[in-house]
């Protein structure tokens, strides 16, 4: 995920969190300590806001320390599996760094949390946790409250931003609750008979394991509103609101027909968290409620998509998307 919102990569719109932590990628520093080296306080259960204390004096460690708050009964996470993450973050001066519990703007009262979808690994590429936070996660069990603490240094590296007045001897702290665990195959894809497009829907090809072909019908007006198809029926489980759903997918603008982004670019089935406004509008009307195994056609009108959002460089075009769900998590 983008926080400039400026790809599809970012399908996302990513959470909204008070700083940018990272200018760059993280340090090299691998130095991880115990239990024991944990100097910050935290109480509440896993599934409740976290409430973390700072004690008068505290100094962080200069590595990065991990403590299992509690331990969930689930599956036990390996590197590299994909995540679903609620989580709370903190300088022990008290700056802010983000929160799942915190209401977003627009957000349905009752509806599904904002939460992180990520790998479990120091390679992982996403922006609302550092790297090497998200790799404490591997080892835990699923539903287990974990804390991730230490210098800026430790965590983030040449990273930190410089802009946002933590300094590399500041520390910082993450509490995060392990809220589901999934392996995933980089280069699943939906299988099965695809069907014909219906009148007006581009044709889509998607053979081997390389972005989807993407054909506009030419003379056809882009659609004001959302188009949908499912073009192969998956059998697997229906894809609910507030899940992470992984997806290999392809876009296209429809005014020129050229790619702008695809899943294949980037290694593979990628993740993120659907129905919870954190993809494009387009995105969640068209994917809750479909199933794993599906591949679903998109066509995604501006003010569903990036429309209002010049950074994305795609606020004037409609989007077309092929989106195989290879699984949630």
């Amino acid at each position: 995920m983008n926080l400039t919102k400026n790809t599809c990569r970012a399908a996302a719109a990513a959470l909204t969190v008070p700083v940018l932590l990272f200018t760059a990628a993280c340090g090299n520093d691998d130095g991880k300590g115990s239990a024991g080296d944990a100097v910050v306080k935290v109480d509440g259960k896993a599934g409740a806001k976290p409430k973390i204390t700072v004690p008068k004096g505290a100094k962080p460690a200069d590595k990065v320390v991990t403590k299992t708050l509690s331990e969930g009964k689930g599956a036990t996470v390996n590197k590299g599996d994909l995540v679903r993450l609620d989580y709370s973050g903190q300088s022990m001066k008290g700056q802010n760094l983000g929160s799942s519990w915190t209401p977003q703007p627009g957000a349905k009262p009752g509806g599904p949390r904002p939460q992180i979808v990520a790998e479990a690994s120091d390679q992982a590429q996403q922006q609302q946790l550092p790297p090497k936070v998200l790799a404490a996660v591997a080892g835990q069990k699923v539903g287990s409250r974990v804390e991730v603490e230490g210098t800026a240094k430790a965590l983030i590296g040449a990273g930190l931003n410089p802009k946002i007045g933590i300094k590399p001897t500041d520390g910082l702290v993450w509490v995060l609750d392990v809220v589901g665990a999934k392996k995933v195959d980089k280069k699943a894809k939906a299988e099965g008979k695809q069907a014909a497009p219906e009148s007006g829907m581009p044709e889509v090809s998607a053979e081997g394991a390389k972005a989807a072909k993407i054909t506009v019908p030419k003379g056809e007006k882009a659609p004001k509103d959302l188009k949908q198809q499912v073009l192969i029926k998956g059998k697997g489980p229906e894809v609910k609101a507030g899940q992470g759903l992984i997806a290999q997918y392809t876009g296209v603008k429809w005014e020129d027909g050229k790619k702008f982004d695809s899943s294949w670019d980037h290694g593979g089935a990628t993740a993120f968290q659907i129905g919870a406004g954190q993809v494009v509008p387009g995105w969640d009307k068209a994917l809750v409620g479909k199933h794993v195994g599906d591949r679903v056609e998109i066509v995604i009108p501006p003010k569903l998509a990036y429309g209002g959002n010049p950074q994305s460089g795609l606020d004037k075009n409609t989007l077309v998307f092929s989106v195989d769900i290879v699984g949630t998590v």
